[in-house]
């Protein structure tokens, strides 16, 4: 019996098995390898009028005691609101946003020394909600003539923004679509199926166009221009190389 050739026999087979082996780990990490892509970064804009408006309109009031200022300013907020009413605006579309009683204080003599409280201060503020933009410059008109003394600000937004969205992200794919078919023909390769889509971020609001409009001056009719509201959405997107 030939001890060497039997000695041989199992050092073959175990380095067979590691060539195996090695043969497997080399098709795993090949099979782990990311095809060839192209990534690309989509934009698109849309602008839209707006169709909602809301206004933030108050009344101020003053005197010499808390009781007193907090009377004055219940009185001419309850003309504001029975002007709002008036407007048919629904009662879902008022909202009181800040209500606040606080001290006046001045020097006790002069421009030195303690302070002292002089009087107080009441504010109401409702924001209105117009579901017709149309309808601003008159309420603006009709609050101001009912007694409201500070309108703080007006803004436009639009109601259903999914369909302008889904405008928005169209030609967002489209934008990528565009650039990367330019990166393959820069680079000598034909462009494949998308492999990976994804919104970047939330999509921007709409940037509201903000207006100031105050109690004083000639009451000649309330100028406002809702403009365009823009929508901006981004796309990650990767497409394979063939």
């Amino acid at each position: 019996m030939n001890m060497r050739g039997s000695m041989r026999t199992p050092s073959l087979v175990l380095a067979c098995l590691g060539s195996l082996a090695g043969l497997g780990l080399t098709e795993g990490r090949a099979q782990t390898t990311p095809p060839p892509a192209i990534s690309v970064t989509g934009e698109a804009s849309v602008s839209v009028t707006p169709d909602l408006a809301t206004i933030d309109a108050g009344v101020t009031s003053e005197g010499k005691t808390a009781r007193e200022a907090s009377d004055a300013n219940n009185k001419a907020m309850g003309a504001v609101l029975l002007a709002l009413k008036g407007l048919n605006v629904a009662d879902k579309d008022v909202r009181t946003s800040r209500l606040a009683l606080f001290p006046q204080s001045a020097p006790l003599h002069g421009q030195s020394g303690p302070m002292q409280i002089t009087g107080y201060r009441a504010s109401n503020h409702v924001t209105v909600t117009l579901h017709d933009v149309a309808r601003v410059a008159p309420t603006i008109d009709a609050l101001v003539a009912a007694g409201a003394n500070d309108i703080g600000g007006i803004s436009f937004s639009v109601s259903d923004p999914s369909k302008v969205l889904d405008e928005a992200r169209v030609k967002a794919v489209t934008d990528a679509q565009r650039k990367a078919e330019i990166y393959a023909r820069a680079a000598g390769v034909a462009l494949g199926q998308p492999l990976s889509i994804s919104e970047e971020g939330a999509p921007a609001p709409f940037r509201p166009v903000f207006a100031r409009a105050m109690a004083a001056g000639a009451p000649a009719p309330t100028p406002v221009s809702p403009g365009e509201s823009t929508l901006h959405v981004s796309v990650s997107v990767t497409y394979a190389i063939r």
